[in-house]
């Protein structure tokens, strides 16, 4: 009798089964591709926020307007009281403080010294590559009070009849590190920032290489120089053809440009202009824009300084055919058709 339930039981165990299996496996297979579904789509998500974060970076840069968007169209302006001279006739003449924000070998040099060509302006250079005005908030305030109370002496100052002072601040050079307060600072004072960027980085790369070559080189008897006067110093100069790393050029490339935008991102609520090396080289009515943003008076602005690179971009990369096959068919495919 036992036995005969005991096999009734384990008959009916196997019997039923059945009925109910194809529904919960069902169920399990759902559940399964459900959850692979997401999975799939979580990764999918992802590459294309990616993807579409460094096309927006490009766009962003590319697009972004060359006028300021300011909060005030005229720049404030100041009286200055400095403590090492007297302003004498000029003490009630206004002075508009102003920053140059900038890449090293971005035609930041060149765009200085056409500003300081202008007998109201007074632009100081790279201030802050010396690493001690620089080593901290601080020490940073302190030499931009110097400068915009026309207390720091320099071979471009024009002291007490200034109408618009300031200086050259690579993006290297602490300004990113305190971005927060410096852009504090900027509107506090009143302080106008010129952003001067290249249009074409892959140009920017090659006078970054040729410069840092020269640094150790001197080809112009045995000294080296960032900037030239003559065409004798710039052909001799531009004789060099650097070797870019294509392996790395994409990614260096991608660099400059996310720091570009955090500079434009950090800054961009400052009363601000964007100006391109090239725009300058093509378009000099460019210059009256810059002198319109700062309230100055206009004038003819002119420079001393010497293209070192002409002509051919080609003609200045010792492995152009390398370069031109990891950027072909890229986003900075553009770039190789671009002459200095």
């Amino acid at each position: 009798m036992a036995e005969s339930i005991c096999f009734f039981t384990q008959d009916t165990l196997i019997l039923k089964p059945p009925k109910k299996s194809p529904l919960l496996l069902r169920m399990a297979v759902l559940m399964f591709a459900m959850v692979c579904s997401v999975s799939i789509c979580s990764i999918c998500v992802k590459q294309l926020n990616t993807h579409t974060k460094a096309r927006f970076l490009r766009v962003q840069i590319a697009d972004y307007p060359e006028r300021s968007i300011s909060l005030t169209k005229v720049p404030r302006e100041h009286y200055p009281r400095p403590k090492t001279f007297s302003r004498a006739e000029c003490f009630n003449n206004p002075v508009r403080f102003f920053a140059i924000v900038s890449m090293q070998r971005s035609g930041s040099g060149w765009f200085e010294s056409l500003l300081n060509s202008h007998v109201n302006v007074s632009s100081n250079g790279e201030v802050f590559s010396v690493l001690d005005r620089r080593k901290n908030i601080t020490s940073i305030v302190q030499t931009l009070d110097r400068i915009y109370n026309l207390d720091w002496l320099s071979s471009a100052s024009k002291n007490h009849c200034s109408a618009a002072v300031g200086f050259k601040w690579m993006l290297n050079q602490g300004l990113m590190q305190h971005h927060e307060e410096i852009a504090d600072y900027f509107n506090q004072r009143g302080v106008s920032t010129i952003f001067i960027f290249r249009r074409n980085l892959l140009c920017r790369i090659v006078s970054v290489l040729a410069n840092s070559y020269d640094r150790y080189a001197k080809m112009l008897n045995g000294t080296h120089k960032s900037h030239v006067h003559s065409l004798e110093e710039a052909n001799a100069l531009s004789k060099y053809k650097p070797v870019i790393n294509s392996t790395s050029l994409i990614s260096d490339l991608e660099g400059m440009e996310a720091t570009i935008s955090k500079a434009l991102e950090y800054f961009g609520n400052t009363r601000h202009i964007i100006v391109y090396y090239e725009d300058l080289i093509n378009n000099r009515t460019r210059l009256k824009d810059v002198q319109e943003f700062l309230n100055l008076p206009q004038m003819e602005l002119r420079s001393r300084q010497v293209k070192i690179h002409t002509g051919q971009l080609s003609d200045y990369i010792k492995n152009w055919d390398d370069v031109k096959v990891t950027l072909n068919g890229t986003a900075y495919e553009h770039l190789l058709h671009a002459d200095y």
